[in-house]
């Protein structure tokens, strides 16, 4: 299956169709690290990691882990490590993925610049749950928890998210 993201905020599945949030420099194929951008592109899902403080594991046909409050994501396009799940403490710049608020609740990871990783071509994008008011990510794609879930439980390692620039 195909999973559509428009750049008017809109991601489409299997006929059902919710609102999402977007990058606030809207959807570019020349991402780059830090632009605020969501790529262009089409990314396969390649597992999912869920708050278990917060949560059930999602039903879905993904692979799934529980996220620790010690799991980040290197985003140092200079370190070997960049763009890849690593654990805490690490030397090199990195988000957080143990979040005090609930946007990392669920989190897909996609196939974006992960075979091979270009330093610089952008880290940590992902599919994950939206702010109440849909404000902008740093480059993902963002769901309201209740679609988030409801598309996990229909995906499966054979889908992609289709970002379209038009």
């Amino acid at each position: 299956m195909d999973i559509l993201v428009t750049p008017a905020g809109r991601l489409s599945w299997n006929g059902r169709s919710s609102r999402c949030a977007l990058g606030p420099s809207g959807i570019r194929a020349d991402k780059r690290e830090g632009d605020g951008a969501t790529p262009a592109g089409a990314f396969p899902l390649r597992r999912v990691l869920y708050r278990a403080d917060r949560l059930a594991p999602p039903p879905t046909r993904l692979a799934v882990a529980a996220l620790a409050e010690n799991d980040a994501w290197c985003d140092d396009p200079k370190d070997p490590r960049y763009n890849q799940q690593l654990r805490l403490p690490y030397p090199a710049s990195h988000e957080h993925l143990w979040r005090g608020d609930h946007l990392y609740d669920v989190i897909v990871v996609l196939g974006y610049n992960d075979a091979p990783v270009v330093p610089g071509r952008g880290s940590a994008i992902f599919l994950h749950v939206a702010r109440p008011d849909y404000g902008p990510t740093a480059g993902c794609v963002a769901l309201a928890l209740a679609d988030l879930l409801a598309l996990l439980a229909a995906a499966g390692l054979e889908d992609r998210l289709v970002v379209s620039a038009a």
